[in-house]
């Protein structure tokens, strides 16, 4: 019987004064899980608003800027330019949309894996800026002209000298260098810091 204990493992029992073997109380316990829920829900929110901002740019986009002129916005130096892009940022890769639908999705599969043990609120808003900007670019994937998983993601914001984006690639740059800007800091998502 000890053996069977030994490798299947027996559960962690809370002594009589509620700790179980790694010293954490059932309060800590729940104190943590309500601390988890907030930072989810500011994930959430974070990439809900990301989203919607993205969705209804580029409606208005595709309505009213699509086949006209571009409008300036700081001279030349900035312009409001429709366009559609089959590939990756800066157009590149334009015979791979599938490929690049997939690694979308796989991007918000693994965001919603790391938010089972999220407790970072650094965490939460960079990993929401990348759900939210990856949402924001797959939907054009999947629903856009010419057709399922090879749709082009509509782009409009044209900086002088440099590539044609939309505000779901804004979002996904933004979350990309906070989480860089994390790491090098030692903030892991669980809330944990460490030395290196």
């Amino acid at each position: 019987m000890a053996e069977a204990e030994r490798i299947i493992g027996t559960p962690e029992i809370p002594d009589a004064e509620g700790t179980d073997e790694g010293g954490s109380t059932a309060a800590d316990a729940a104190v943590n899980a309500g601390r988890g829920k907030r930072k989810i829900l500011v994930l959430l929110s974070v990439a809900v608003v990301a989203y919607l901002l993205d969705l209804v740019t580029k409606m208005i986009v595709v309505a009213k800027l699509e086949h006209q002129p571009p409008i300036g916005i700081v001279g030349d130096w900035l312009q409001f330019r429709a366009i559609r892009n089959a590939g990756a940022a800066f157009g590149f890769g334009e015979a791979f949309t599938v490929i690049f639908t997939i690694i979308a999705a796989g991007v918000i599969v693994v965001i919603v894996r790391l938010a089972r043990k999220l407790y970072s609120l650094p965490w939460a808003i960079a990993l929401g800026l990348l759900l939210g900007g990856a949402l924001g670019n797959l939907t054009d994937r999947l629903f856009r002209a010419p057709g399922v998983f090879e749709g082009a993601v509509v782009d409009f914001i044209a900086p002088k000298h440099f590539a044609v984006f939309n505000l779901a690639d804004s979002a996904i740059v933004c979350g990309g260098i906070l989480i860089v800007i994390l790491s090098f800091k030692g903030l892991d998502p669980d809330g944990t810091v460490h030395k290196d």
